[in-house]
């Protein structure tokens, strides 16, 4: 049991180093020739955690040869159009000007009702202002509405919106993080007077965050739960 433990641990971090060298992807961001790999890492892997009869190298070795070839193959992608052709693909245009391409749909085999599915999931249920729907290659869609049914920006408007702040958190979970509040240009007593405007104590506060003008959150550890 020991040793199946110990095989298993090395295997889990030696997994764990090859997502990593696989980049940070989701899986369902992964392109075939990557979600490929992460099966077959999968089932290599499978093997020697149950099998204390193998080799433990004897597993290592093909886990370690597809990851080195799946690091070959992305930098031979990266410099070599053909190489990236071949194993991502080329995205497909599904919409332009508002009409539905059906047979770049019936070649991808979406149905116009997934189709339909993913322009709801960006918040576009008139088709006709749809001025490019692209199958990418990890499979997700890509929409542009037509700028005519996009809203308008601060440039367009002429506005001159403030600039976003980000919220620093000054306490967590009752705790109160002294980093942070130094570094939000705050103090114990700006704290203090804080606790005391909305009458409580550090220990009873979930979350506080502060911004550089100032602009407090505050939430109770009772509302929280």
């Amino acid at each position: 049991m020991f040793i199946s433990y110990i095989r298993s641990m090395i295997l889990y971090l030696l997994l764990i180093l090859a997502v990593r060298l696989m980049g940070k992807r989701q899986i369902g961001e992964l392109e075939p020739a990557e979600f490929v790999v992460a099966i077959l890492i999968a089932d290599l892997a499978s093997v020697p955690m149950q099998d204390i009869g193998i080799p433990l190298l004897s597993g290592v070795l093909p886990i370690l040869t597809v990851l080195a070839i799946e690091l070959i193959l992305s930098v031979l992608s990266m410099r070599f159009r053909r190489v990236r052709r071949f194993l991502s693909g080329n995205p497909i245009l599904l919409m332009q000007d508002g009409k539905i391409l059906v047979e770049n749909l019936v070649k991808t085999r979406l149905t116009v009702d997934e189709l339909i599915q993913h322009l709801r999931e960006r918040n576009i249920l008139d088709l006709s202002t749809v001025q490019y729907a692209i199958l990418e290659v990890d499979g997700q869609i890509s929409a542009i509405v037509h700028p005519l049914h996009q809203p308008p920006t601060a440039r367009d408007l002429q506005a001159e919106p403030a600039a976003a702040e980000l919220p620093v958190a000054v306490i967590s979970d009752g705790v109160v993080l002294e980093e942070r509040l130094a570094a939000a240009g705050r103090d114990r007593r700006w704290l203090e007077d804080q606790l005391h405007r909305f009458g409580c104590r550090a220990e009873e506060v979930f979350l506080l965050t502060t911004t550089p003008s100032g602009k407090l959150y505050l939430a109770r550890r009772e509302a929280a739960r």
